[in-house]
């Protein structure tokens, strides 16, 4: 006779080791051509499903050896078994094994998807098995619209749908009726007449004897074997279609099974993707409000120049002692000869009374220069700013801010106005533009601007300046220009007395520190990410238990490592970015809302990005573990699940 296509020798099973091992078979020694119709009997615990799982490669023996068309299936990999199951086997199930949320023409289709048929190849050879199998008209049924028989059916037909060469029907009738199960016989019979090689377990001998070999086994032993059947010559099967998969297909198809599974368990669904929407949406709108008080802060105190250096007195050890005032308007002059100034501007004043009619206010006096508005970029609204030669005729104009000019003009226009200082009578020249609060929340607009000089001498009484403020031409050499005044008044007053701030430093120091506080936002919010990640992880795995026959199912139609895997994996992954996007979209609206009722917020593109980035991340972490822990099951544990 030709090669034999199974050849078991001294085949031995055994579970568990020492004293627990438990020997399920027993030196099985059996050889099976091609075209042969076969019948493994025995009763209950004999063995015979466990032979047969070993014959379809679902499972390993203990010992012996296992010949598949004179390959030794011991030397195969995982995948190499897989391809076997999907390219040479059939299985046919007792309990049908039928994928549950998917039609009886998409549970035909399984095999093919692992071969590489596309979709439409796929439809239309399940169209036709289907067909043939008298169940034309439940092609969209689900598992649980047919009857035992025809769900029988479906799994024979999905047993041919990549050729079928080898059909290993478990208790194919054990769960049908009687004329149900003598029709499932009649199909089997067929499909050995046409060429394929039927193994039928049973333990009922009427079903035995419909076949052309009976082989019987008991407690793990061959106890009867006629042998090979002498048959006349076999029938070539036809050869069978196999695609060329891409990854990209392959893929694609992950992705619609994933889209499949979450629509079957919408409610859970909603509740993983709930953890990721909130985690993004806090991300998001954290960040946004962190970026937009960072912002706020670095252009209040930008708004007064980044350009800027400040003179004041004091020893640079002298910090949180009153320092003794000894920068004069000479230093001031002296200042303005070196190269990169563009304005120098000195600073006196203090507090004082101002009276207009029967109103008093207390603002802050500032003694400045016509410079002021140059250097500080603070332009007037109304009227003007005084001159140089306000400064050296000791005018008594004053330019007030906004807060002022509401305090005592509140329904006339200050222009003009005369107000008392103190003592000293003085005419209302300008209006400051409004300034707003300072980072430390002082009102900017609380202040009356009067030329230096007049202040020095007609409201304070003293000449010495409490500040200068320089503003340089080329920011790129302010450090070098911030050496040169220190080496001038170092020389000019015999000593360091005073100190010089660096306003671009400032800003970058502030900046900095407000760049902290939003990365501290961003992390609270992403631990709910990280609780959002754990949550889909939780349900992944549970998902795994809850659909290990599924998995089983899968492997043993040819599902390779990785297609379990991407399966698995893909479905975190979708999860993640369905929650992500719906986070995304959350997180920008919570953000508007905020912005719309003067939350500072900021928006930029690298949250978003971020955020929905770190939730594809979460997805992919943690549905790692799931995933690895579906493609590892062992088929024949799987498919024995419940």
């Amino acid at each position: 006779m030709s090669m034999p296509l199974i050849q078991l020798q001294g085949i031995t099973k055994t579970y568990g080791s020492g004293e627990l091992a438990s020997t399920v078979l027993n030196d099985i020694d059996i050889t099976i051509y091609r075209g042969e119709f076969v019948a493994i009997m025995g009763s209950s615990g004999s063995g015979k499903s466990t032979l047969m799982n070993i014959m379809g490669c679902l499972d390993k023996p203990s010992s012996g050896e296992y010949w598949l068309q004179g390959q030794d299936v011991a030397s195969l990999s995982r995948d190499q078994l897989a391809e076997l199951r999907r390219d040479t086997f059939g299985f046919v199930f007792q309990s049908y094994h039928l994928l549950a949320g998917i039609s009886a023409r998409d549970n035909v289709a399984v095999p093919a998807v692992y071969s590489g048929l596309s979709r439409p190849e796929r439809q239309q050879k399940a169209d036709q098995l289907l067909t043939t199998l008298g169940l034309a008209d439940r092609l969209e049924n689900k598992p649980n619209q047919l009857s035992g028989g025809q769900q029988q059916r479906v799994s024979i037909a999905r047993a041919l749908m990549n050729g079928g060469e080898i059909i290993l029907a478990d208790e194919p009738t054990g769960a049908l009726d009687s004329q149900s199960g003598a029709d499932v016989m009649a199909l089997l019979t067929r499909l050995a007449r046409a060429g394929h090689t039927v193994i039928l377990i049973t333990h009922d001998p009427k079903v035995a004897d419909q076949a052309d070999r009976r082989i019987e086994i008991s407690d793990g032993v061959v106890v009867s074997d006629p042998g090979p059947s002498k048959k006349a010559k076999v029938p070539a099967l036809p050869a069978q279609a196999h695609g060329h998969g891409s990854l990209t297909a392959e893929l694609f198809e992950a992705v619609r099974t994933a889209f499949s599974a979450l629509s079957s368990n919408l409610f859970r669904a909603a509740l993983t993707l709930l953890g990721i929407v909130i985690g993004v949406a806090s991300v998001i709108t954290m960040l946004a409000i962190g970026n937009g008080s960072q912002q706020e802060v670095v252009q209040s105190i930008s708004a007064m120049g980044s350009n800027l250096l400040s003179v004041r007195p004091g020893a640079p050890n002298q910090f949180g002692r009153r320092a003794t005032s000894t920068l004069v308007a000479a230093d001031m002059q002296a200042i303005k000869e070196l190269p990169n100034i563009e304005a120098v501007v000195p600073e006196i004043g203090g507090s004082a009374t101002l009276r207009f009619g029967n109103v008093d206010h207390s603002p802050e006096i500032n003694g400045t220069s016509a410079d002021f508005v140059r250097a500080r970029l603070w332009p007037v609204a109304k009227g003007t700013f005084f001159t140089e030669e306000d400064e050296q005729g000791y005018a008594t104009v004053a330019v007030i801010g906004q807060s002022v000019a509401e305090a005592l003009f509140p329904e006339q226009e200050p222009l003009g106005q005369y107000v008392m200082i103190n003592t000293n009578l003085f005419q209302v020249i300008g209006v400051m533009s409004a300034k707003g609060a300072s980072p430390w929340g002082q009102d900017q607009d609380d202040v009356v601007f009067v030329p230096y000089t007049t202040g020095g001498l007609r409201l304070f009484g003293q000449q010495f300046l409490r500040n200068i403020t320089v503003s340089v031409s080329e920011v790129e050499h302010i450090n070098d220009t911030e050496a040169e005044i220190k080496r001038l008044l170092i020389a000019r007053h015999g000593g360091e007395d005073f100190q010089i701030r660096n306003m671009s430093s400032i800003i970058e120091t502030v900046s900095a520190t407000t760049q902290t506080f939003t990365w501290l936002l961003g992390s609270i919010a992403a631990i709910s990410l990280l609780v959002g990640g754990i949550g889909v992880m939780n349900i992944m795995l549970v998902s795994v238990s809850e659909r290990t026959r599924e998995i089983g199912i899968r492997m043993a139609t040819g599902a390779h490592t990785r297609h379990i895997l991407q399966q698995f994996l893909i479905e975190a992954l979708v999860v993640s970015a369905l929650g992500g996007a719906i986070g995304v979209a959350l997180g920008l609206a919570a953000t508007a809302l905020l912005g719309s009722v003067g939350v500072a917020v900021y928006f930029s593109l690298a949250p978003v990005l971020l955020a929905f980035g770190c939730a594809f991340a979460t997805g992919l972490v943690f549905g790692w573990l799931p995933a690895r822990k579906a493609a590892r099951l062992d088929p024949v544990v799987a498919l024995s699940s419940e």
